[in-house]
């Protein structure tokens, strides 16, 4: 079916989806799990959740062993903010185009020029990028506090999302000999960051909230970001060959 029907977008004046703080991060891990079982290893989409089920599932493992001094706040964060991918994923199989910020990741995900660190790096420009600062906002709506409230648990949780990059230089950029060969990729994996992504969420996350009594502009500000970030992952997708 042709991905003609936009996506509903889940706004920071929305609040979190239907299940709220139901699920544990494990839960969200499990979905993921499904996802990887489902799609083949090259797939675009099948990379970033290679790397991205992970950290989720380090930051389980850390939300259970009492890591976060508030462990409710860092586990309704981590649920929150997974489901923003999540839903992209289950909307976009039944067909509804995804956001902007996602889009450039489904329509290459089966390119045979682009290398899987760019697939990973696109996939995390994306959530960091978009669904963070909402997941942000929209978890501070569901447990009643402020950003500022929260910044303790953003801090600790961008230091497992570390976690993501690490892992898409150690596994997935290619061997010496080809990056001789490969030299642009090389250039454009160094021109993003993941920090510099971390810090302008958390101010997208902080101005989206002052915004909160205005929903007009915080929508136009969310549909600016959805296309600024997606316009950034479009040029990590660039294909090689």
């Amino acid at each position: 079916m042709a991905q003609t029907e936009q996506l509903p977008r889940r706004t920071a004046q929305e609040g979190p989806g239907p299940s709220g703080t139901g699920p544990q991060v494990d839960t969200v891990a499990r979905r993921m799990r499904a996802l990887h079982a489902r799609w083949p290893a090259p797939d675009g989409l099948a990379v970033f959740n290679g790397v991205y089920l992970t950290v989720t599932e380090e930051l389980a493992r850390r939300v259970a062993g009492g890591w976060f001094a508030d462990r409710r706040a860092a586990g309704a964060l981590g649920v929150v903010f997974a489901e923003h991918y999540l839903d992209v994923v289950e909307a976009a199989s039944e067909g509804l185009r995804p956001p902007a910020c996602w889009r450039p990741l489904f329509q290459f995900r089966r390119h045979p020029g682009v290398r899987p660190v760019q697939f990973a790096l696109a996939g995390i420009n994306a959530h960091i990028g978009h669904d963070l600062p909402l997941a942000v906002v929209e978890t501070c709506r569901l447990l009643g506090c402020r950003p500022a409230e929260l910044e303790d648990e953003f801090e600790r949780v961008g230091e497992v999302l570390v976690l993501l990059e690490e892992r898409v230089r150690e596994e997935l950029m290619p061997g010496p000999d080809l990056l001789q060969i490969a030299d642009p990729l090389t250039h454009l994996v160094g021109t993003w960051s993941l920090e510099r992504a971390r810090q302008a969420a958390w101010s997208a996350a902080r101005l989206l909230w002052e915004l909160r009594e205005l929903p007009e502009l915080a929508d136009e500000f969310t549909d600016r970001l959805d296309s600024g970030v997606g316009l950034v992952g479009r040029c990590l997708l660039t294909p090689w060959r």
